[in-house]
């Protein structure tokens, strides 16, 4: 229950907050590049298009933490 309170949180700042969503936005997705280093370039950014929904949801508390630690 508390990871969905810190995802419902984190979503509601990436919907208000334009800049911090640009920020995590990049941030997942260097990370899902790094995770799939067998792609071409190409074949990323078609994963990326279809996949960035459901990849900004689930990694919105994980973004937003690291947006917070970021200057730490």
């Amino acid at each position: 229950m508390e990871r969905d309170n810190m995802m419902h949180g984190a979503r509601t700042a990436l919907n208000t907050d334009y800049e911090i969503r640009a920020w995590a936005e990049n941030f997942l997705k260097e990370k899902a590049r790094a995770d799939n280093t067998a792609m071409t370039d190409e074949e990323f950014e078609k994963y990326w298009r279809y996949h960035k929904p459901e990849i900004m949801h689930a990694g919105a508390a994980e973004a937003m933490a690291a947006y917070r630690d970021r200057e730490r």
